[in-house]
């Protein structure tokens, strides 16, 4: 008899998001695309559970072109009216242009970097935050994703408020925000 790990308490005991959490969320993140692609999600998300966003995540991949920010940043008026009538994603007007427009400042921050990945991290260090010892609760908000959050707005980036991102930095591991007892918590054995 195999027993499930302990996870953090936000994933329940829905396999898609046990699934995200085993796998993905806190995992350090430096691939461009799937940073962009993450970014994009995370502002999808705002105002809504992340389960939602999951669900849709492969609508969002077929809508926007499997997250090449090049292709994103290319699409027409027309385009992106046909994605607002795509079941698959979330149709918010304003989501799904933002989505173009993040698409162009992510392309002037690796042109102006080298990647996206070197911008980002360096804010860190290269090394992933870690959750403060005895935090019984996740942030919503903290220094770092204000710090962040005002860099990409002022690239010409939507949908990225400081709560945004903090789910962000949780999500690409640049926070490694796993609960105490979470078998994925730093230091715990099979992490």
């Amino acid at each position: 008899m195999t027993t499930e790990p302990t996870r953090c308490s936000w994933c329940g005991d829905d396999p898609l998001y046990q699934a995200y959490h085993d796998e993905e969320w806190g995992r350090p993140q430096h691939d461009d695309r799937h940073l962009f692609e993450m970014l994009i999600l995370e502002g999808a998300q705002a105002g809504l559970s992340w389960i939602t966003i999951l669900k849709r995540r492969e609508g969002y991949r077929r809508v926007f072109h499997h997250f090449d920010p090049v292709r994103v940043a290319a699409m027409t008026d027309s385009e992106l009216e046909q994605a607002l009538q795509d079941p698959g994603i979330i149709r918010n007007r304003l989501k799904v242009a933002s989505t173009r427009d993040n698409a162009r400042a992510f392309l002037a921050m690796q042109a102006q970097h080298g990647s996206f990945s070197r911008w980002l991290w360096d804010h860190v260090a290269g090394q992933p935050v870690l959750r403060p010892a005895g935090l019984r609760q996740h942030l919503a908000t903290s220094p770092l994703s204000d710090q962040i959050s005002r860099e990409l707005k002022k690239a010409g980036m939507r949908f990225v408020g400081s709560t945004i991102i903090y789910a962000y930095l949780q999500a690409t591991g640049v926070v490694n925000d796993h609960a105490p007892g979470c078998y994925l918590y730093p230091g715990t054995a099979n992490t």
